[in-house]
């Protein structure tokens, strides 16, 4: 079964095609460039690099948030597209769990933290036992400090709430916060398409049409209608 990998949840994204043999390729960018302009290029790129087409995929996940508005967006309805072009199962993987899956069987607990804007985080709290990845704390959106007052052990950090946020968490945990390599501190769309892979071997499927971003808040557009404004 190979699956296709949609990330577009921040501004690290990409793609990624992963099969019973494990990843057989992945593209990722960390750029100032709207997904719009490389989302389908990329799927394209990586198809042809591959050798193949898309009759030759089984499915597709898409990560579905927190994360970007417009991002989500993007992804979502180019999933949905191609999802109603070809009739290919779609399945949905929240953000912040694809994250944690970077750092396998990591012996302290993980902690994906996304940059929210309006001196807010998107964040949950994941640890690995016998072999799994657990979730402690639902996926929230909170200020830095409201997530600083739930960390009472060793917490590996990962996401580009470091970037915004990092000496602060430094200044509040102090040797309770841990940071990975560089390399690993960031989305990768492989972890998108093996946590689908997985849904799709149990049997899951999501309606496309019901398919739907983890805002976790209300977008700006949103809350100016809620003003009349």
């Amino acid at each position: 079964m190979l699956v296709l990998g949609v990330e577009t949840s921040t501004m690290q994204g990409g793609v990624a095609l992963v099969g019973e043999g494990g990843l057989v390729s992945e593209y990722t960018l960390n750029v100032e460039a709207t997904h719009s302009e490389r989302l389908l290029p990329a799927i394209e790129r990586i198809l042809r690099d591959a050798g193949l087409g898309l009759e030759a995929l089984a499915g597709i996940a898409v990560s579905i948030g927190p994360g970007s508005f417009t991002g989500l967006r993007i992804g979502l309805s180019t999933v949905k597209g191609l999802a109603y072009a070809t009739g290919l199962p779609v399945v949905g993987v929240p953000t912040l769990e694809a994250m944690a899956w970077t750092l396998p069987f990591a012996g302290r607990q993980v902690c994906p933290v996304l940059d929210a804007r309006k001196q807010e985080v998107y964040a949950a709290l994941f640890r690995y036992r016998n072999g799994t990845l657990q979730r402690i704390m639902e996926d929230a959106a909170l200020s830095p400090e409201a997530l600083c007052s739930k960390i009472h052990r060793p917490t590996l950090f990962l996401g580009d709430g470091l970037g915004a946020y990092g000496d602060l968490f430094r200044r509040l945990l102090g040797d309770r916060m841990l940071v990975p390599p560089m390399a690993s501190r960031g989305s990768r769309p492989a972890c998108v398409a093996e946590l689908g892979r997985q849904r799709l071997l149990r049997g899951e499927r999501d309606p496309a049409d019901s398919l739907v971003p983890r805002y976790l808040r209300p977008s700006e557009a949103e809350l100016r209608r809620a003003r009349g404004t």
